[in-house]
């Protein structure tokens, strides 16, 4: 078996402690680590020098960037929600239902409640892919 290298591609996925904070980055456009431990949640309070930490990790993993602002760093998402999002999808799709879309729907519609509105915004959205798909094919 290979050794992981340090220097992890941006492929990886954020931990939980960074998808957290990925979300305040999100939510403000860029921040100091004083600005992100204040937009986290207060239970239990955020630790300024474990943000800290996690950013320059972050860094490493290519989630955030720093640039300064004076004498302060100021960080930035270099992905998007819907990036990590999209990979949080796939990897729960992949492990917990074998790559199948319809089981994973099903599972969200039987152990969640779910509205008629939703339902019909549900349906809408897959008829929007079926025409996007069509187009595709049709470009090809």
């Amino acid at each position: 078996m290979t050794r992981r290298s340090i220097s992890r591609s941006r492929t990886d996925l954020p931990t939980n402690a960074e998808l957290l904070i990925l979300n305040a980055l999100w939510d403000l456009r860029d921040g100091t680590v004083e600005n992100i431990v204040d937009r986290l949640d207060p239970s239990p309070p955020a630790n300024y020098k474990t943000v800290q930490s996690l950013l320059r990790i972050m860094e490493s993993k290519g989630f955030v960037r720093h640039t300064l602002r004076g004498r302060a760093f100021v960080f930035s998402p270099c992905v998007t929600r819907d990036e990590i999002g999209g990979r949080l999808a796939k990897r729960l799709l992949d492990r917990s239902f074998r790559g199948s879309a319809s089981a994973l729907m099903m599972n969200l519609l039987d152990c969640n409640p779910v509205n008629d509105q939703e339902l019909d915004e549900l349906e809408a959205l897959i008829q929007d892919y079926r025409e996007r798909k069509t187009k595709d094919r049709a470009s090809e």
